[in-house]
């Protein structure tokens, strides 16, 4: 089943029971993939699962960064439902890599591209995220690269 056919199920579903927090957070969701929908044009069409997965991951990120900012505020109550949120979203994304797993995939393209200096960074990161997809934040890849390439 597609993803957006899964949002507008498990909707349904929260709100028969009366779970106010999913289903907030699924309108949420639903009404970001809308936004995306009418600004590409292919409201009538759809998105594709893939671009539906890439909405979903920025939408789970834009949750932890607002969790962290809470926390550092003091505010644990609202760090906690931005996280509640969040794993909500996680829900209809792909199971992330392993951060072992993801250094064999930087090792690997670093040795097919030989890369070996800094400025062959965005190049091997670029190579990265397209092998692995939305199974791995950019952050992360970003992160571990430079660690190879210092």
């Amino acid at each position: 089943m597609a993803i957006k056919q899964q949002i507008d199920k498990d909707l349904k579903r929260a709100m028969l029971a009366g779970d106010k927090t999913l289903t907030t957070t699924l309108r949420g969701l639903k009404s970001a993939i809308l936004n995306v929908e009418i600004a590409k044009g292919s409201r009538d069409s759809g998105l594709s699962d893939d671009d539906i997965i890439d909405i979903l991951a920025k939408e789970s990120k834009k949750r932890q960064e607002s969790a962290d900012l809470y926390k550092q505020g003091g505010n644990q109550e609202r760090a906690d439902a931005e996280l509640q949120e969040k794993q909500v979203i996680e829900k209809y994304l792909p199971e992330q890599l392993s951060e072992d797993e993801l250094i064999k995939v930087v090792d690997e393209v670093m040795a097919n591209t030989d890369a070996k200096t800094m400025q062959q960074m965005g190049q091997v990161i670029g190579a990265v995220k397209q092998k692995v997809g939305a199974a791995a934040d950019g952050a992360v890849i970003a992160r571990l690269v430079k660690e190879k390439l210092q």
